[in-house]
C-alpha cells in the first residue's frame, strides 16, 4: 500500500529522526560529491532552532517524517533553501516537489521576494529539478553579498565550487509540478 503523504511544519518529536534521512539522501551522491559532507548531517541544534523559527518542514508518510526542507534568512528579502532531502526509500514520489512547493508557497505567503537554493549542477536531479520548479540559475557574477558567503562557506566545507550552481526563483512564480519528482539532495 502506498503512504499517505503530507507536507506539515517540523514537530519537535520529528526532529531526532530527521540526521538519519539527511544521511540516506546523502548516499545517492557517492562518487559526486567529498566524503566530509557525504557523512554529516544537520546538527540537532540546528533544526530546532529552525524549527522554532517556523522555518522547517517534513514530509509525513503516515505520520512519520520521510523528508524534510530547511530555510534561512540570508537577507532581507529572500529565504535560502538550505536543506531539502527525501529519504531514497520514499523518492520518485513527488515528496520532493511538494515539499519544494511547499516551501515556496510559505516564502510568497510570508512577504518573501525571492527563494535561492545551491546545489550541483551536474547531478541529474539536481539543477534540473529545480529548473522545472521554476528556479533560474544566479551567474556568479550577480551574487549577492548573503548566497556568495553560502557558496564561500560550502567550498570551506569541501564543495566544489565549479560543480556547484546558485539558483533563484520569484516568489511571485508559480511552481510547476511536472510529476514526481527524482531524488532530491541539495547539498
Amino acid at each position: 500500500m502506498t503512504p499517505r503523504y503530507t507536507i506539515t511544519a517540523a514537530r519537535p518529536e520529528d526532529l531526532s529522526g530527521l540526521p538519519a534521512i539527511e544521511l540516506a539522501a546523502a548516499t545517492l551522491l557517492v562518487g559526486r560529491a567529498p566524503e566530509s559532507v557525504l557523512s554529516e548531517s544537520t546538527s540537532l541544534d540546528v533544526l530546532g532552532r529552525a524549527q522554532r523559527a517556523g522555518h522547517l518542514w517534513v514530509a509525513l508518510a503516515d505520520d512519520v517524517p520521510v523528508g524534510f526542507a530547511y530555510v534561512e534568512l540570508v537577507e532581507c528579502n529572500t529565504v535560502h533553501l538550505t536543506e531539502i532531502d527525501v529519504h531514497p526509500d520514499h523518492g520518485r514520489r513527488g515528496v520532493g516537489t511538494r515539499l519544494a512547493s511547499h516551501v515556496c508557497q510559505w516564502a510568497a505567503s510570508h512577504g518573501y521576494g525571492a527563494i535561492t537554493l545551491t546545489t550541483f549542477r551536474d547531478v541529474p536531479w539536481n539543477m534540473r529539478f529545480y529548473s522545472r520548479l521554476g528556479f533560474a540559475v544566479v551567474p556568479p557574477e550577480h551574487l549577492t553579498a548573503g548566497l556568495r558567503a553560502v557558496v564561500e562557506a560550502e567550498a570551506r566545507r569541501g564543495l566544489d565550487p565549479a560543480r556547484r550552481v546558485a539558483m533563484k526563483r520569484s516568489c511571485a512564480a508559480g511552481v510547476g509540478s511536472e510529476g514526481p519528482a527524482a531524488h532530491v539532495v541539495t547539498s
